[in-house]
């Protein structure tokens, strides 16, 4: 039953990790952060013209200076590229998702996995168990509690940390207008390039997460070495022990998932 719950959340993981925002749960989500983004924009053209004023402010030290053809001509760019980033900050966004999905999918085609392995308990444990009588399996039950309730709460540790992920996805984009209208200003502009440095970041845990995913793939496919002539409860606890071990491994490797791409990153 434990196994099964682990490979049921493993494949729960696979699926989340591997696909778009549109598609989530039916998209009704989605729609509702494309209309937020869609009421943000009007904000975040209004805060472009003040972070536009504010840019020409600091950045001119007189009005002469702004009549000049050349500076006059780098200013309207300026303003019309950070307009066309306001308004079409959604595609741009998407944009960056797909390269991200692009790369999860190169890392899966090379690695020749396309879903979590599943792991299924040996047969030599599996005979030994069933062997078994009444009081030999009192401390086999004991220790597949325990272990099980380890494996239950390792895999909600992970299933929820792959869902912020995706909830964090939808926060950036239903903001995006906001902290993307800053690029109208030369004083403001760094907000929207950590903005898009940290979207991007986001995306790229997927990609961090569909790794672990692998390794603990191949981790799981190896069935751990069991003794035949020990006892079942020696048997179980060690099998139940690894299994432990490698999901510890997996969990802390996609809790730091985004640690380890913003240090990549630079962030």
């Amino acid at each position: 039953m434990y196994a099964k719950f682990r490979n049921d959340k493993l494949a729960e993981i696979w699926k989340l990790v591997t696909q778009p925002p549109e598609t989530f749960k039916g998209g009704s989500i989605w729609k509702v952060i494309v209309n937020i983004n869609s009421a943000m924009q009007g904000i975040g053209l209004a805060l472009l013209v003040l972070f536009f004023l504010v840019g020409v402010v600091k950045t001119c030290s007189s009005f002469d200076e702004v009549k000049k053809p050349e500076k006059a001509f780098k200013l309207f760019i300026r303003f019309a590229l950070a307009k066309i980033v306001v308004v079409y900050g959604m595609d741009l966004m998407l944009s960056i998702f797909k390269i991200s999905q692009g790369i999860i999918s190169t890392i899966m085609k090379t690695a020749g996995i396309n879903s979590a392995a599943k792991s299924t308990l040996p047969k030599a444990i599996a005979k030994a168990v069933e062997s078994c009588g009444f009081f030999e399996s009192i401390p086999l039950w004991a220790v597949t509690l325990i272990g099980g309730l380890v494996i239950i709460v390792l895999s909600f540790i992970m299933i929820m940390t792959v869902y912020g992920r995706f909830f964090k996805l939808y926060l950036y984009t239903a903001i995006a207008p906001i902290p993307l209208s800053t690029f109208a200003g030369e004083p403001t502009q760094n907000v929207g390039r950590s903005f898009l440095k940290s979207y991007s970041a986001v995306c790229l845990e997927g990609a961090i997460i569909v790794l672990s995913c692998i390794i603990f793939s191949l981790f799981a496919s190896t069935p751990p070495v069991v003794d035949a002539k020990a006892a079942a409860v020696t048997q179980v606890w060690k099998y139940i022990g690894e299994l432990i071990f490698n999901m510890l491994v997996l969990v802390g490797t996609i809790k730091i998932s985004d640690r380890v791409v913003r240090e990549m990153m630079g962030l």
